[in-house]
Order: structure tokens, then sequence, then C-alpha cells
């Protein structure tokens, strides 16, 4: 019945023929794999966690650790991976907060290439699908630790994990915007300075009715995404207006409006970049949201939310449109370029057509708005009470530095408080309330949904693949298949099979050998 579950779940994906598992070769010493679990019912559709250190076991010996990046948790302990572990989560559908990257490439280059190296080690990163966030980590380590460029590593990640006809394997707008931002980070002394950044306002070309803006970034060290402000609809200025009965609209003003005079500046109604008035729905305005209150985030990683819903009856509103977008004002401030000293204020644009979709796919449902663009600035000083931290200059370690790792999600918890900020969807909703006043139509939450609801999604297209790029690879010595159905009885989990093979005593990095356990085999396995 498992077998059956996994391959309804698969769908489109090859399983790995020697084990019937969901991973491919990135190249010889990278390793990419869908989210093993240990726990039911995910066990049923997804890699069993023992299989996969079966077959790692079985390939690589004690030469293997992985990396993984799921801020929901990993659906196993890390006993049974050995230890073998490191963590850097975030939430899905999502780039990381840019301040992990110096320290995952670290400590993936420490592993595959420090002075206590073995040879023939390989790392494994997975998420949940081992395509976006193992992706986006892949890639980045080719071009910062491996000199690729960013389209070699690109097409690479997709030719080694996705089928032909499924897209790219790094899709979702935002995690390729981050994987152009370490390329031009490894280009410039690989050089990060964290600031505590303000949203002054958000411009809005083309606004629909009954769309809700929020303003979001990392908490928890990048676990959680945190909504930090959420426009309502008495900050907001309707500039241009194709409803009759907005006539009491403000003159635009580009030098009050935007407070930085010597920066670029966003044109006013009437110029090439705002739609003909005949191209608007009913009620689509030209707006400028500014906050009451300033809106301030701890680290250059912001979110523009956007959502629209339209008021159904009897207690129902009707989501049509849900995407969102990602930028870091230290590379939008030209950071890398600048020796670190990146601009303390910039205007980011874009376009509705380039933000990101539903849950890391492309569909966003009907356009909620045409363009957009955040105007942003550096606070000094942490701000006016300094909770917000001071300037942080991030470099990625050294070869033998210490490489700061943050806290690992809960294994166990499936339902952790990132998924309200990533399972977002269309249809109808409940009403809530409490924030009537975000936009003409009322607020929503989710009536709630399986939580393997997009699980077959999430791993369309995905493909197997050896370390030398073949689709089928062969057993090697002669050796029968391992297959995850039918316990091998020659394979322990750590295995001595032939004392006549080298022995090693456990070493350092990650972990060379499982908790308890001796000496450990490095050779290939004999029957």
């Amino acid at each position: 019945m498992a077998s059956i579950l996994r391959q309804i779940v698969a769908g489109p994906r090859q399983k790995h023929p020697e084990a019937g598992l969901d991973l491919c070769y990135v190249t010889d010493n990278i390793i990419a794999t869908s989210g093993p679990s240990s726990t039911f019912p995910q066990r049923a559709y997804r890699n069993p966690t023992d299989a996969l250190v079966k077959f790692l076991d079985y390939k690589h010996s004690t030469h293997w650790a992985i990396w993984e990046f799921r801020a929901e948790g990993t659906g196993y302990p890390d006993s049974e991976v050995y230890g073998r572990i490191r963590h850097f989560p975030w939430p899905d559908h999502h780039p990381p907060p840019f301040a992990l990257i110096p320290n995952i490439m670290a400590s993936m280059r420490d592993w595959l290439k420090g002075p206590q190296t073995k040879v023939g080690r390989v790392v494994v990163v997975h998420c949940k699908a081992g395509k976006g966030r193992s992706g986006t980590a892949a890639c980045s380590y080719l071009i910062s630790e491996e000199g690729w460029t960013v389209e070699d590593a690109l097409l690479r990640f997709t030719a080694r994990r996705m089928r032909s006809g499924f897209g790219a394997g790094v899709s979702i707008p935002s995690q390729l915007r981050w994987i152009r931002y370490v390329d031009r980070w490894t280009k410039h002394s690989k050089l990060y300075v964290e600031r505590p950044v303000e949203v002054v306002e958000v411009h809005v070309w083309g606004l629909r009715d009954g769309v809700k803006v929020a303003v979001q970034g990392f908490v928890d060290d990048g676990r959680t995404i945190k909504s930090f402000h959420t426009f309502n609809r008495h900050e907001r200025i309707i500039v241009e207006s194709t409803d009759p009965a907005a006539t009491a609209s403000p003159v635009y003003n580009s030098e009050t409006s935007l407070p930085f005079p010597d920066h670029k500046y966003l044109p006013p109604p009437g110029s090439e970049h705002i739609a003909a008035s005949n191209s608007l729905e009913s009620g689509s305005n030209a707006v400028v949201f500014r906050p009451t209150h300033p809106i301030g985030l701890p680290t250059n990683d912001i979110n523009i939310d956007i959502e629209r819903r339209n008021k159904a009856a009897y207690g129902w509103t009707m989501v049509t449109s849900v995407a969102h977008v990602w930028f870091n004002t230290f590379f939008e401030g030209d950071g890398p370029e600048k020796g670190g000293e990146a601009a303390v204020s910039g205007v980011f644009e874009m376009d509705w057509d380039a933000m990101d979709g539903i849950k890391g796919s492309a569909r966003k449902g009907t356009k909620a708005l045409d363009r957009l663009a955040v105007v942003w600035r550096v606070i000094e000083d942490g701000g006016t009470t300094g909770k917000l931290g001071l300037k942080q200059i991030i470099t990625e370690p050294k070869e033998g530095e210490s490489v700061p790792e943050p806290k690992a999600a809960d294994w166990r918890n499936p339902k952790h408080s990132n998924l309200t900020a990533i399972g977002k969807e269309l249809g109808l909703r409940t009403e809530s309330p409490a924030s009537g006043g975000v936009s003409k139509a009322s607020s929503m939450r989710s009536a709630g949904s399986s939580p393997s609801q997009s699980v077959e999604d999430a791993l369309a297209g995905v493909k197997t693949h050896g370390p030398d790029g073949e689709d089928y690879m062969e057993n090697r010595d002669g050796q029968p298949k391992l297959t995850v159905s039918e316990p091998d009885s020659r394979v322990p989990k750590v295995a001595v099979l032939d004392p006549t093979i080298d022995v090693e005593e456990g070493g350092g990095g990650v972990g060379d050998t499982a908790s308890g356990t001796g000496a450990v085999a490095t050779g290939t396995i004999q029957k």
C-alpha cells in the first residue's frame, strides 16, 4: 500500500533504480533529495528515512552528511541520520534570509574541502521536494565555491533534477533573485552588511478593489515570516482613479511622496508607466500607501505580500489573487559593488507578472495590480528604541573557524507556525471581522486543508540521476539492487562486513560515525 501511495504522489517523477528513492546527483559530491520522513502518514508517500540512510551507507559509507532547510520540521530526529546533519531552516517557497548564505556555504565547503576532509565525501541537501530551497543552496554553492556561472549552475540543477517539459529546478522569481545576489556577493569579497530598514511608502499602479498589501520580514533566524504591517484604507492615498466617486484625490508630488529627492523617483500619473485608463478595471487606482507609524524591519530582507478578496454571501469571502515579492536592500543598494557601503535609501520596483505565485507556482489568480514600487531607507542605530539592532558585518567563515548554525525547527511539528505564511490559496475563506478595514472586502483566514494537499504539485517533474548524470545507474560490483520494501540483511545501518577493507575511527566535520559505534567501513561493501 505504501509503495502505491509513493507512486501516486511521485506522479511524473522517476525513482532511483537502485533504491526506489527520489534523489539525484547534481554533481559527484552534491546529492539533492526530497525530504525523508520517519512518521506516518508522511512516511507512506515520502522517502522513508531508514531507506535513505541505508542507500547512503551503501554508496558512501560514512562520507555523507545532510544539510536540511525545512522550517516546517525535518520529519525525523537527528539520531536517525547519526547526528550527521546541519540545520539551516527557512520557510517553503521563499528565499533564505541572506545572512544564512555565508554560513551555509562555509559549512558545505568545510565538509567537502576542509583539512579533515576524507576522499569521496558528499553533501546531501533536502527541503520538502528537493527543488526550490535545495536548488537555491546547491546552485549558490556551485557559484560561490566552485566558480560556476549563474546560468551554468541553474542549467545543471534543472538537467539533473527535472524531467523534460516540467520547467526549471529553481523557478521561483525571488529565489532566482537571491541566486544572482549570491553571484554578486561572490564577485565582491563575500562581504554582507545586515541593517535594519524602514518601509516608508508603497506605490501601486493599477490597484484593483479588495486588495490587501502587507509588509513582511524574517524573524527567529529565518524560521518564521512575520507580518510587520498591513495597510488599511486610512493609509491609502488615491492619486489616480477610474472611480468617479474618488474625485477628491490629492495632487501627486514626487518630493513629498518620496522623501529622497536626490534618489530616483517614481513618475507622476500620466507618464508612460501608468496604465491607460481604458485598460484598467473598474475601481483600479494609482495609490500611495503611507503608514501612520514607521514600519521597521530587523534585516535587509523585505517581502511585499498581496492578496485580493471579493466579498461573498453568508460570511464568506472569495480569494482571487495571491502573490508576493522578496528583495534585499543591501543588494538593491549596490552594497557588493560599493565595498559594503550600500545606499541608505532606495526604490524597489516590480511588475505583477514578475512576482512570486501561489506555493512556488506561477499561478497568482486574477490581476490585483499592474506594478508596485517600495520606498525604503536604512534605520540608523536601530531606531529610536534600538530594538531593531545595529548594522552587522557578516563574512563567510574561513576554513577552521566555527560556523554558526541556527536552531532546528521541531521535527515532529507538522503545523509549524510558518505554514500560515506559506499555505495561501485561492478560493472561499471565512470572514474575520478583526481586519475589516484592510480593504473593501473583509479579511479572511483559511478554512483548512489537508497537509498533503500540495505534495503532488510540489514534486511534479522531479527525476533522479546518478553521480555521472546517468538516468539509470548500473549496479556496481555485481551487487543486487537495494529496494525500499525489501529489508537488506547485507547492509546494517553502519556496516563492517569485511575485515580486509580499510577501517577508520570517527573523524571531524559534521560527524563521521554513528552514535555509539566504533570503527566504520570506508571501502566497498562486499557480499
